[in-house]
C-alpha cells in the first residue's frame, strides 16, 4: 500500500466583491480522516471545488501538492489522473439509466467496444451490497429513494479505487441504519489506506469518524487539530465567531385556544407500495400561534400527510380540511396558496427554488400576483421592495439580490425559500426538516425567526427528524407510527425518550 499526501498551499480564492477563501492550507494523508466543519458560506465547498479541479489553477491563486510535487494547470481531468474523488450533498445520477451503468459510466468493463456484462453485473452486485442497498443491478434509478441514490454515488467514487475522497455532507439523506453501513465503509477505506476529508455539519458525525478537525470561517482557516484536543463547545464557537449559549429561543408560547386549521380523517395512499396506505384516517388541529410539531421515524408518514393536505399528493388521499372554522377544497398547492398557507419542503433544491433564477425573483415568485398593476407587466420597482424587505431581515449572505440562488450556500439558499412564503403573508406555515444540511449558527438564527412568526399570529407545523430541534421548537408533538397518531406529547412531556416510544409502536 503507497503512502500518499496532498497539500493545498495558500488557496485565494475570489468572486466579485467578495473573498471566498483568503490564504487557506490544508493537508491530509492516506489512512486519515480528516473533517472541515463551518457555517454555510464559510468556504468549504469552494475549497473542494479547487482541490476537484472545478476551478482550474488559473481562476485562484495558491498552489496544490501531490506526493511532494506541484500540480500545475490544475483541472478535473488532472485531479481524477491523481485519485480524487468527490461525493456531493446534491445528488447526481442518470434517473433513468440502471444502477450498473450509473455506477461505471466510462470505465465499463470489458475489451474495446465490447462490454463484458457478466462482471458488470458481478461488481455492481458486490458494490451495491458493500453500501448496504440491495436493488438489481439491472434497475433503473428513478425509483429508487433519495438514500439510496446517494449511497449509489458513494459506491460510484468507490469503482475510482480514489486515493483521496471528499465527502460533502454525505448523511442528509440517509437513514440511522444507512449512516451505520456508511460508517463501516468509510473506516474500511481508512484501513486500506484512502485519505478522506469529511464535510459535515453534524458535529456527532465529525466526533465518531474524525481524525483531525478543521474550522473554516469567512474564508479564513480558523483552527487545525486532532479531534481528541477539542470539544463540542470549542468548534462551535470557532465555527461561528461567538459563544452558543441559546441555541433555541427561550420566548413564552404565544399559542391561543383559538384552532386555525383543522384536518380531519386524512387518508394517504404509500407511495412505494400498492394497496397500503402510510397514514390511516388521522384526525388534528393547530392553534393560532403553536409551533405542532410532527414525530416519527422515517417512513411514518409525517412529509406524506403534509404534502396531501397541501394538494400535492392527490390520487386516493381523503381528508376534510378547515381553516379558520370555514371548510376549504384544496385540490392542487395553488389553493393552498390562496388561502394563506405556506410551504418550505425538504428538498429545496428540488422543489424550493429555482436554480437559475437570481433571489430576487425567488422571493417575489408566489406573490407575483400583487405586483401585476397591469394584466401582463411586473412591476419591478414594487418587486424589488417587497424582496429587499426579505432580504435584510433575514440577513441573507450575498453579494446582491441579482445573485443566482443557485449559487448560493445551503442555509441562505433556505432563507430566500422561507422569505418566498413570509411575502406572502402567511396565516398557516408548513415546514418539512426546515434545518437539514445547515450548519449551527444558522440553525439559531431559524429557530429565532420561526419563534418571531408565532408571535406574529402565524400558526406553524414542523416536521423534523433532529430530536432535539422537535422537542425544543415545538409546542405539541404528534407522534406518527403505523399510520396513527400514536399519542400527544406537551409540557414536560415533550421529551425524547417519549417521543422514540411512540415512534416505534
Amino acid at each position: 500500500m503507497k503512502e500518499h499526501t496532498l497539500e493545498m498551499r495558500n488557496v485565494t480564492k475570489r468572486f466579485p466583491g467578495v473573498i471566498a477563501l483568503d490564504d487557506v492550507s490544508l493537508h491530509v494523508k492516506s489512512g486519515e480522516i480528516l473533517a472541515i466543519c463551518g457555517e454555510n458560506g464559510a468556504g468549504k465547498s469552494t475549497l473542494m471545488k479547487v482541490l476537484s479541479g472545478m476551478y482550474t489553477s488559473k481562476e485562484y491563486d495558491g498552489e496544490i501538492w501531490f506526493d511532494g510535487e506541484k500540480l500545475e494547470n490544475m483541472n478535473v481531468a488532472k485531479a481524477r489522473e491523481i485519485g480524487i474523488e468527490m461525493v456531493y450533498q446534491e445528488i447526481n445520477v442518470f434517473l433513468d439509466g440502471s444502477v450498473m451503468e450509473n455506477l461505471f459510466v466510462g470505465n465499463l468493463p470489458g475489451k474495446g467496444a465490447l462490454v463484458n456484462f457478466k462482471e458488470l453485473k458481478q461488481r455492481t452486485k458486490e458494490l451495491m451490497d458493500e453500501v448496504g442497498v440491495n436493488v438489481s443491478p439491472t434497475s433503473v434509478c428513478r425509483p429508487m429513494s433519495s438514500g439510496q441514490l446517494q449511497l449509489l454515488s458513494i459506491a460510484r467514487a468507490r469503482v475510482k479505487e480514489p486515493n483521496i475522497i471528499v465527502f460533502d455532507e454525505p448523511t442528509t439523506s440517509l437513514t440511522d441504519s444507512e449512516v451505520k453501513n456508511l460508517f463501516k465503509l468509510i473506516n474500511k477505506m481508512k484501513a486500506e489506506g484512502v485519505a478522506i476529508i469529511y464535510i459535515s455539519h453534524k458535529l456527532e458525525e465529525i466526533f465518531e469518524l474524525a481524525d483531525r478537525v478543521m474550522v473554516i470561517r469567512d474564508g479564513h482557516c480558523i483552527s487545525d487539530r486532532p479531534i481528541k484536543e477539542t470539544n463540542n463547545n470549542m468548534l462551535i464557537q470557532e465555527m461561528i465567531g461567538r459563544e452558543m449559549t441559546d441555541m433555541y429561543p427561550h420566548d413564552p408560547s404565544p399559542a391561543t385556544d383559538e384552532v386555525v386549521l383543522k384536518v380531519e380523517h386524512l387518508t394517504v395512499p404509500n407511495p412505494t407500495a400498492t394497496d397500503i396506505n402510510i397514514v390511516e384516517d388521522i384526525s388534528f388541529e393547530l392553534h393560532r400561534g403553536e409551533i405542532l410539531g410532527l414525530g416519527g421515524l422515517i417512513g411514518a408518514g409525517r412529509s406524506e400527510s403534509l404534502g396531501a393536505i397541501y394538494g400535492q399528493y392527490t390520487q386516493g388521499v381523503t381528508k376534510e380540511v378547515y381553516l379558520e372554522g370555514k371548510k376549504v377544497d384544496i385540490k392542487e398547492p395553488d389553493d393552498a396558496i390562496k388561502l394563506g398557507i405556506g410551504f418550505v419542503t425538504e428538498e429545496r433544491k428540488r422543489n424550493g427554488f429555482v436554480w437559475l433564477l437570481p433571489i430576487v425573483q425567488n422571493i417575489t415568485l408566489i406573490s407575483l400576483r400583487r405586483m401585476l398593476p397591469h394584466k401582463w407587466l411586473i412591476d419591478f420597482k414594487a418587486e424589488d421592495k417587497q424582496a429587499q424587505v426579505m432580504f435584510d431581515r433575514l440577513r441573507i449572505k450575498a453579494p446582491s439580490m441579482r445573485t443566482l440562488a443557485g449559487t448560493l450556500s445551503g442555509g441562505n439558499q433556505q432563507k430566500v425559500v422561507l422569505g418566498k412564503w413570509l411575502v406572502n403573508n402567511p396565516k398557516v406555515l408548513f415546514v418539512d426538516e426546515p434545518t437539514k444540511g445547515i450548519d449551527v449558527g444558522t440553525k439559531a438564527e431559524f429557530y429565532k425567526i420561526l419563534r418571531e412568526l408565532t408571535q406574529q399570529g402565524i400558526s406553524i407545523i414542523m416536521v423534523s427528524s433532529d430530536m432535539p430541534e422537535l422537542v425544543n421548537m415545538s409546542d405539541r408533538i404528534l407522534v406518527l407510527s403505523s399510520g396513527k397518531i400514536q399519542g400527544e406529547l406537551t409540557g414536560e412531556h415533550r421529551t425524547q425518550r417519549e417521543v422514540m416510544e411512540l415512534a416505534i409502536k
